[in-house]
């Protein structure tokens, strides 16, 4: 599988009933759930006092990225998402390549 680094921004459009947002929230915490059991989430973090999240997630491709995975997401609709290709560098502390 590869890995992207994805920059998800959500922007709930003006006059959505919050009870819609609520649902859709909601909706999105299993949705993520799911994505990690099937390997596709594999870490995710919000940057302190900004609205977007930043994850590492893993797809075949990034078509699949696209439909079978991010665009599965409930939120999707409301998101805007900047996806980066990453491969493990030779000296990644966190990687075999790493020899000391």
């Amino acid at each position: 599988m590869e890995e992207f680094l994805v920059e998800l921004t959500t922007t709930v459009p003006e006059g959505t009933d919050p009870a819609e947002v609520d649902r859709r929230r909601a909706a999105e915490a299993v949705r993520a759930r799911e994505l990690t059991a099937a390997g596709h989430l594999a870490r995710l973090w919000r940057p302190v006092g900004e609205p977007r999240s930043i994850g590492l997630w893993r797809a075949a491709d990034e078509a699949e990225l696209h439909e079978k995975v991010l665009g599965t997401l409930p939120l999707w609709p409301w998101m805007t998402a900047v996806v980066t290709a990453v491969r493990p560098h030779p000296n990644d502390p966190g990687g075999a390549g790493v020899t000391g």
